[in-house]
């Protein structure tokens, strides 16, 4: 008899920062192995057009706004999701951006909305959706930590700061949810060719590549692309049950070295 009874084949799916990159990315990758999912994000348009791309090619999706700074718009979109697609079994938490200034001199508003972002954002969505897994008593909740919370880089002390958290927030999850049937997991990507950061101009990006050449974080040019990390987490909640992926670290492979 095995020890646990299997997952449904259909396991309805919550992603935040869904409107592009690694969400995106990962929502279409959900999508076309069975699973019906729910995009968030505060460009619901954005969502949407990918939702109808997603139903185009014969997966099941829905689009709704998303503001992980605010539990209103946090119950809303778990409310709507709940009610078109079936209880989520899974919640992947990805919304976020980083910016890019020395601890001792970033705006101290700035800083805050990077861990509002990342970190409380993440907990205000666990805490919404993790209470009915637990009753259900399944349910795979993967949040998307950074290298940087193994390795910490300069001139993105926010990003770092929020990152790590959410890490050890995963960790103490993990402990938490033991004995539940809800596994709790962190996919830490490397450095991934997204939208994040693009906002940044050329006095913030060129002091930052400097620094990280400096402190050996720039070892070759490639980075992950968002398809590689949704992968990763496609993995994670495809283990069978009884086996929790509990960390999986993504990192870009190097180019050929040329003879």
């Amino acid at each position: 008899m095995p020890r646990f009874a299997p997952n449904p084949a259909r396991r309805p799916a919550l992603l935040s920062g869904a409107s592009s990159g690694i969400g995106a990315e990962t929502a279409r990758t959900l999508a076309a192995a069975g699973h019906p999912v729910a995009l968030g994000a505060r460009r619901v348009g954005v969502c949407e057009q990918l939702a109808a791309e997603i139903r185009d090619e014969g997966g099941e999706a829905v689009a709704h706004g998303l503001d992980v700074s605010d539990p209103d718009s946090i119950k809303a979109f778990v409310a709507d999701a709940s009610s078109r697609i079936g209880d989520p079994e899974i919640l992947v938490s990805g919304a976020g951006d980083l910016g890019a200034a020395n601890v001792h001199e970033a705006d101290p508003d700035a800083f805050a909305r990077e861990v509002q972002t990342h970190l409380l954002g993440a907990q205000r969505l666990i805490s919404t959706v993790a209470s009915g897994m637990v009753e259900r008593r399944r349910g795979d909740i993967v949040l998307l930590g950074s290298d940087v919370a193994r390795s910490p880089r300069p001139r993105i002390g926010g990003y770092v700061a929020a990152k790590s958290g959410v890490e050890a927030m995963g960790r103490s999850m993990q402990m938490e949810l033991e004995g539940t049937g809800v596994r709790a997991s962190i996919v830490r990507p490397g450095q991934t060719a997204t939208e994040m950061g693009t906002g940044l101009d050329e006095s913030q990006t060129e002091p930052l590549l400097e620094d990280w050449i400096k402190w050996g974080f720039a070892r070759h040019p490639y980075s992950l692309r968002p398809s590689d990390v949704a992968a990763a987490v496609s993995t994670v909640v495809s283990a069978p049950r009884g086996v929790n992926i509990s960390l999986l670290e993504v990192e870009p492979e190097a180019p050929l070295e040329t003879e």
